[in-house]
């Protein structure tokens, strides 16, 4: 039982190792690479996913911003294995760090932000008046526009960062009381194992939620500047 649930986001560590890139690096042993033989289960498994998001995602974009493509499949990849394998015993939790998500985030947000100015600076610049707006109350519209433009980055990193943190604690909260009233109250016990089991398929829709929720964001935003 950990001493403090906060714990469980530190990275563990292995001989003054830290154990996280392992962990990292445990797809990599799912897929082939041998390039001379048909991929396995896990490649094709890959291939058709990223071809059915792709489809999904960037059919409403224009040329340019489908450009951005590979990116964006790199990116939900790389958020949908580090959710997911936080999952595992003794694994670090990646996205559960706010500097990790901005870091993700904020980028992102600002080239998307730089393409429309490069590529549509009047439109882009109008993004912040709303048509038919009043005009005494234009530079209250703009200054409010401009706060909900800067504050996009944050969000995006923060919903990422609390759905994560939110949802291990609860099960390591759910967890610790399976354990502590296995002995004494064993209904108690079995009741709350089952809720466990529940809290854990529900993460596991949350992982693969958030990651396409991400991506799904970024290409909103890429799709009013290209």
């Amino acid at each position: 039982m950990n001493m403090n649930m906060f714990e469980q986001f530190m990275s563990p560590e292995l001989a003054l190792f830290p154990t996280a890139p392992l962990s990292i690096l445990i797809p990599l042993f799912l897929v082939h690479h041998k390039s001379t033989l048909l991929g396995n289960r896990m490649t094709t498994a890959i291939t058709w996913f990223l071809k059915m998001f792709m489809s999904n995602m960037t059919n409403q974009l224009t040329p340019k911003g489908q450009k951005w493509s590979p990116l964006l499949a790199g990116l939900i990849l790389m958020i949908l294995l580090s959710n997911l394998l936080s999952l595992l015993p003794y694994t670090f939790t990646p996205t559960s760090q706010l500097s990790m998500n901005m870091a993700l985030a904020l980028p992102l947000w600002l080239a998307t932000v730089l393409t429309g100015l490069k590529n549509k600076f009047s439109l882009a610049l109008a993004h912040l008046l709303p048509e038919g707006s009043p005009t005494p109350l234009i530079p209250f519209m703009i200054l409010i526009e401009t706060v909900s433009l800067l504050m996009r980055p944050i969000a995006l990193g923060v919903r990422l960062t609390a759905n994560i943190t939110a949802g291990h604690l609860l099960m390591t909260m759910v967890g610790s009381a399976t354990i502590n009233l296995i002995n004494t109250y064993t209904s108690v016990s079995s009741l709350a194992l089952t809720l466990l089991l529940l809290l854990t398929l529900l993460e596991l829709a949350v992982a693969c939620i958030q990651a396409y929720v991400f991506v799904l964001l970024i290409t909103l935003y890429l799709q009013e500047n290209t």
